[in-house]
């Protein structure tokens, strides 16, 4: 089977306009770091209509199904950031949403996913489960899965991130972006790359679930127990493996990989929240931790010139907030 062709510029521009309508478009922040050797910019989707980036993958994939199936309504399954962002994107098209939502999840998540108006199903926490539930609930009802990044208008839809930090910021010299399922940085590296831009793209993830950096070393997917996933404090990037569509496009887009432990992720949301007045999630602050985490090695994988960090989300619940304001900064 040949790998899936990297997006074009015309493709990602028109996938920009249909998630425009639905989207906001975050600004870049400049981050008060001290002693920074270049500025360092965040990429705040955790002031997302749904607070996160994926309510524009969602948003163009309903976008580009026929009417007549998109009326019949859409099921998909997700921790939670992306069952609110169709549950969002379902509700301003007018069509059913049924959300299957694994145990273990925030329940903010499941709460505002609910506020949309769909239809919550819990599952088991694996992959067979939530796959398993999503179709046999889609066969039952009509309706279309909406998968949550393994799809190439989800990618395109994630593009729209990285379109608008080229256009906000041409000279950028590194974006670090968080990868679970790989949707987001797949479609942030495309955008850059179809751009012109030759920024360093680097894909950041939990030590605790490092399964990207171990596919994008290895050549070929690798996955990760659901067992070992699960332990990570970053309950966005639980998945187990890369998305195959994903993997082809970062293969040919992005430049490396890095890891930061749990201590480290909640080091970045704390100082996030205090110093740059910015609410993420654990998951929003691993490319922040990432960036931190370089600087203090001596920087060995940030090219000279302004970084961008993705602030993937900010939906932490209040007892998660309560512990990141007194948490000692490190």
């Amino acid at each position: 089977m040949s790998p899936t062709p990297v997006p074009t510029r015309t493709e990602l521009e028109a996938a920009a306009d249909r998630v425009a309508a639905n989207a906001f478009r975050t600004p870049l922040v400049r981050l008060p770091v001290e002693g920074a050797p270049a500025p360092v910019y965040a990429k705040a989707e955790n002031l997302q209509r749904t607070g996160s980036f994926k309510l524009r993958g969602a948003s163009n994939f309903l976008a580009r199904l026929a009417p007549e199936v998109r009326a019949r309504g859409v099921v998909t399954h997700s921790s939670g950031n992306h069952a609110q962002g169709v549950a969002c994107a379902a509700a301003l098209a007018g069509v059913p949403a049924t959300i299957v939502i694994p145990d273990g999840a925030p329940e903010i998540k499941v709460r505002r996913t609910l506020a949309w108006g769909a239809h919550v199903v819990r599952c088991a926490n694996d992959k067979a489960s939530r796959e398993g539930t999503a179709e046999r609930l889609a066969t039952e009802l009509g309706a279309t899965v909406v998968p949550p990044y393994d799809h190439p208008w989800i990618v395109e839809g994630q593009a729209s991130v990285g379109l608008e930090i080229a256009q906000d910021l041409p000279d950028v010299a590194n974006v670090l972006v968080c990868v679970g399922g790989g949707g987001l940085l797949a479609g942030v590296a495309s955008a850059l790359r179809a751009l012109g831009s030759t920024a360093n793209v680097v894909g950041v993830e939990p030590t605790l679930a490092a399964d990207a950096g171990d596919s994008f070393r290895a050549g070929r997917i690798v996955t990760w127990s659901a067992a070992d996933v699960v332990r990570t404090v970053a309950d966005g990037v639980r998945t187990q493996s890369l998305g195959v569509v994903n993997f082809d496009i970062i293969r040919a887009t992005v430049d490396a990989f890095v890891d930061v432990d749990d201590e480290a992720i909640l080091d970045g949301a704390a100082w996030m929240m205090r110093e740059a007045h910015l609410t993420v999630e654990p998951t929003g602050a691993l490319a922040f931790a990432a960036y931190r985490m370089l600087v203090t090695e001596g920087a060995p994988l940030l090219r000279p010139g302004p970084t961008v960090v993705l602030l993937s989300g900010g939906n932490a619940d209040g007892a998660r907030l309560a512990e990141l304001a007194v948490r000692p900064l490190g």
